[in-house]
């Protein structure tokens, strides 16, 4: 049960724990896995509901307050490429344990921050520590695990990987109504503590030490590539887009940073990617339908909570407690999952969950501010069992023909696609929210003047000739004109997940030669 991590294992090689450990640890390794997939996919989203009441305690400006969100995911995107030298270095349990610290004391300092800025970055070190828990529990549930136990390994693992998001902003919304904004970071350290317990005493430990050189120049080329593509998204809005030298700058260095990123991963002796990971047709589809995925995951999550809060008038426990019908249609669908796993083609699974998910937006694209509670919990039910439907037969066609030696490194890249699709999700929808309501609230204000007859006939209470009744009229303006926006946005996320049903198509199902 030692773990031996030669330079490059040769193919066909057996899991990295040698024989597979004996069900009672199994199972231990499993729990402790789970409950650290399960917090950090929690503090991935725990934020959104709570970004209102954040906001004002740190004096955050509307574009400024989403930094908290994307540099959480923006961190552990960057991070994610390293991971499978991290791992060859200093082994699966330095590495899992040492992370498990490292994000319980930035846990901790993102809730003592005082203004935004300081939050900020203790969130990109919390993203940083967070990024190497998702694909290493991966790793490690397949290599624990015989093949036959694959599936019902994985449906485990996506239980805490797609429950902590729809979960986050339930929690979220609880702890703030009871406690405060701070105990959403706070929370993290009694996860951390049983989840650091259990690992340490059943992960076995490093024998010897790989010498490999870290690819530094990979990794620099990908960490620019994505840096400025972060910030051309952040930025942009603020800067008027293309109007502006410093939004073109940025996607220059991007560009170029992700140019030389793939021209090096195909022409370099030890790239920081294995070549071969993205010569393969499965995964690379697969990879290119969870960029998707994670822009329709994370996405409406983001925009949500402040309109029932900004929009409706929900307060946040509120807020958080309506989106409970997600959660219970993902912890359905996973169920569902890991039993018509093996029995029904994997392909057909995901198709029900990208329509279930493209009703869900559908619906959403019908919101309103007259509506009560109903169209939020139906639309929240049909998205969880539409994406937990997704999750786990999508990762399992996507690695079905990776060779196991190079499983981490296949997770780990995997893994970066989710949170860039997460992270450029949340901040174009961001983006598009001030720009379409802005654009929105232009043209009602050209048709606001004491002349319009259908105004003095439809709101004969507001006299546009007085300073009170102009001030009524420019408040209705601005909550019409952002419910246009939120429901562009989900329109859009709609018709994003039809774009995705024809890649269905073009994968295959049958396992390929893995020597």
């Amino acid at each position: 049960m030692d773990e031996a991590v030669p330079n490059r294992p040769p193919a066909g090689a057996g899991p990295a724990y040698g024989a597979y450990p004996e069900p009672g640890r199994r199972r231990l390794i499993t729990l402790g896995i789970v409950l650290t997939t399960l917090m950090t996919s929690i503090d991935g989203t725990i934020a959104n509901t709570v970004l209102p009441q954040i906001r004002s305690s740190v004096s955050a400006s509307q574009d400024e307050i989403l930094w908290v969100l994307t540099s959480f995911i923006l961190a552990s995107t960057v991070v994610t490429p390293a991971i499978g030298w991290l791992e060859r270095r200093f082994g699966r349990r330095n590495l899992l344990l040492g992370a498990l610290v490292g994000f319980t004391v930035s846990s901790v300092l993102c809730g003592i921050a005082t203004g935004i800025v300081e939050l900020v970055g203790y969130r990109l070190l919390q993203g940083a520590t967070a990024a190497v828990f998702i694909p290493l529990s991966q790793a490690i549930l397949l290599d624990i695990n015989p093949p036959k136990d694959h599936a019902r390994a994985m449906s485990l693992w996506g239980m805490g990987a797609v429950l902590g998001p729809i979960i986050g902003p339930i929690l979220g919304g609880v702890l703030t109504d009871q406690l405060n904004w701070r105990w959403v970071f706070f929370i993290n350290i009694p996860i951390a503590f049983f989840g650091f317990l259990i690992l340490a005493a059943t992960l076995p430990k490093r024998i010897r030490r790989d010498q490999q050189k870290f690819d530094g120049f990979g990794f620099m080329t990908l960490l620019v590539g994505l840096i400025s593509m972060q910030l051309v998204l952040d930025r942009g809005p603020g800067q008027d887009w293309f109007s502006s030298a410093e939004i073109w700058s940025y996607l220059g260095l991007s560009l170029l940073g992700m140019h030389l990123f793939f021209v090096h991963i195909f022409t370099a002796r030890n790239p920081i990617i294995h070549p071969s990971i993205l010569a393969d047709r499965n995964y690379l589809l697969g990879s290119g339908m969870i960029l998707l995925i994670g822009v329709l995951m994370f996405a409406g999550m983001a925009v949500l909570p402040s309109l029932m809060q900004g929009l409706l008038g929900y307060p946040v426990l509120t807020a958080g407690l309506t989106q409970a019908t997600r959660g219970a249609g993902t912890f359905i669908s996973m169920f569902l999952v890991g039993r018509l796993s093996g029995k029904v083609d994997n392909r057909l699974i995901i198709l029900v969950g990208i329509s279930l998910t493209g009703v869900s937006y559908y619906l959403m694209s019908g919101f309103s501010l007259e509506m009560d509670q109903t169209p939020i919990l139906i639309s929240g039910l049909f998205q969880g069992l539409g994406l937990g439907l997704i999750f786990v037969p999508l990762m399992g066609i996507a690695f079905m023909t990776i060779r196991p030696t190079l499983r981490t490194e296949a997770a780990s890249f995997y893994t970066l696609i989710r949170n860039i699709g997460s992270s450029v999700g949340i901040s174009v929808v961001g983006a598009l929210q001030i720009s379409n309501s802005e654009t929105v609230r232009q043209q009602l204000q050209e048709h606001a003047t004491p002349d319009n007859a259908n105004l003095a006939i439809n709101m004969p209470g507001i006299d546009l000739n007085t300073a009170s009744g102009q001030a009524v009229m420019e408040g209705l303006i601005r909550r019409q004109s952002a419910l246009v926006a939120y429901v562009d946005s989900f329109h859009m996320l709609f018709l994003m997940c039809v774009a995705i049903i024809p890649l269905l198509f073009l994968l295959r199902t049958k396992r390929a030669n893995n020597a």
